[in-house]
């Protein structure tokens, strides 16, 4: 469905047909931009195409199989306390709902709880904002334990400041003697209470998923393999580069959000070494903060990563709005982006490309500075997947130690330790000694030198 600008066309006629289940219509009302720095909402960020804000959101209801009646901008010159909206746009908006008989409003943008109750009065359906969409995305696709405790945690704190009528279970008054919650709680008293148990409740089990998450990582750093973390807008085709780049069979789909839940695999390096190749949720704009403090203990990967591959959708017409969002994010997470030493960015997606246009983004490429390079690849047909390993290689020997030592031949315990500690880049035999390069973590460095008198190789 293309969407269209909506100035008052309302009444346009339109074909009525049954009530359909999770029948939609999906508003983007963005603020028009009157010039450089003009528009509120886009602050530091590149500034979006509409059109492209409409169809992501659009995206992310389809996410949850809701089906989209229409489609709609409907331009704004200024944010009204009340309804977010003016009074006009209101009714319009109130007179297409009826006429497409729609059971959901989604607004793309964040809604204060007095703006989203407003609109559900003055549109007589429920109204969902951005953040609540996204909310209920991850509820449905928190597959593992920890992602759906996590999904909980932000869920309750978003809902909190709303109290939404899903808590109707709950008496309207209840009496007591003081430790009950006094006489005559009230249900909005009762309903916050309960909230707060459950969000206190929530942080102390994922305080224990963090201690093992820790626990775990603290046994993957005691053996050599290094962490190479995905990061990336959603739909970008992480998942689908994971797959490739570790023969793994994660899910993979066109659709917002299609991972949710973080995964690990061995990933195998040109020579012989190996990493831990980490996929991670999606990034998008306007990420909900909820989602960001909640998923902390997910992204801690990304934090401990040695290397972290920033995949960005090439093809896609607000690719630099995207980067700028996972940019953003990253800052968050006390990522600095423009770590050179630590960031590879990897352009997605270059098989939707004629040639004549892939050898345009060959040379935009060529032209980047030395210490700011963009890997071109095609997740999909295994394009620049070689070309990528090998910068992946070179990022994570830039941490490590070459050593040059030679070891007895009948040592096989020796030789055993080091190709289970360390990366063997040559091994060659010589009078019943083996003459071995290898290449260690700095944890590793010491005991290979004392244990096998093993010296650094001056030019590696």
């Amino acid at each position: 469905m293309e969407p269209r600008n909506f100035e008052g066309d309302a009444d346009r006629p339109r074909s009525a047909g049954a009530k359909q289940t999770g029948r939609v219509l999906v508003i983007g009302p963005y603020l028009r931009v009157r010039g450089a720095g003009a528009d509120a909402q886009s602050e530091s960020h590149i500034q979006r195409n509409a059109e492209a804000r409409l169809d992501e959101a659009a995206g992310l209801a389809r996410a949850i199989d809701l089906v989209i009646a229409d489609a709609i901008i409907a331009p704004i010159s200024q944010i009204r306390p009340a309804t977010y909206i003016g009074k006009g746009k209101v009714e319009e908006i109130a007179a297409l709902a009826k006429s497409l008989d729609v059971e959901l409003v989604v607004m793309d943008c964040a809604l204060a709880p007095i703006q989203q109750r407003n609109l559900e009065k003055e549109l007589h359906a429920k109204v969902l904002d951005r953040t609540g969409l996204i909310l209920e995305i991850f509820g449905r696709r928190a597959k593992t334990k920890e992602g759906a405790l996590q999904v909980e945690l932000a869920h309750l704190n978003y809902q909190r400041s709303r109290l939404v009528r899903s808590w109707t279970h709950l008496e309207r008054q209840r009496g007591g003697f003081g430790f009950m919650g006094g006489p005559g709680e009230t249900q909005i008293e009762a309903d916050r209470r309960l909230i707060q148990e459950r969000i206190t409740k929530l942080e102390g089990e994922l305080k224990k998923v963090q201690a093992t998450r820790r626990l775990h990582r603290a046994g993957r750093q005691r053996v050599p393999y290094r962490v190479v973390a995905l990061v990336g807008y959603t739909n970008a085709g992480k998942s689908t580069l994971f797959n490739r780049l570790t023969r793994a069979d994660v899910q993979a789909a066109d659709m917002l959000f299609a991972t949710l839940d973080p995964t690990l695999r061995a990933l195998n390096l040109p020579h012989g070494g190996k990493a831990m190749l980490s996929d991670t949720v999606g990034f998008i704009s306007n990420l909900p903060t909820q989602l960001v403090a909640a998923f902390r203990a997910t992204l801690e990967e990304v934090l401990e990563a040695d290397v972290i591959l920033h995949v960005r959708d090439i093809s896609h017409e607000d690719a630099e709005a995207q980067q700028s969002d996972v940019d953003a994010v990253l800052r968050q997470l006390g990522i600095n982006p423009d770590d050179s030493g630590r960031i590879i960015e990897v352009w997605n997606k270059i098989d939707r490309y004629e040639p004549e246009k892939r050898e345009e983004l060959l040379n935009i490429a060529a032209r980047r500075p030395e210490d700011h390079p963009a890997m071109l690849v095609s997740a999909v047909s295994g394009e620049g997947i070689d070309a990528l390993l090998a910068a992946i290689e070179e990022r994570l020997a830039a941490k490590r130690t070459t050593l040059d030592l030679s070891i007895d031949a009948a040592d096989g315990a020796g030789i055993s330790w080091l190709h289970r500690n360390a990366e063997v880049l040559a091994k060659e035999l010589h009078d019943g000694r083996f003459d071995m390069t290898v290449r260690v973590d700095e944890t590793k460095r010491d005991i290979v030198v004392n244990r096998f008198d093993a010296v650094p190789r001056l030019s590696a």
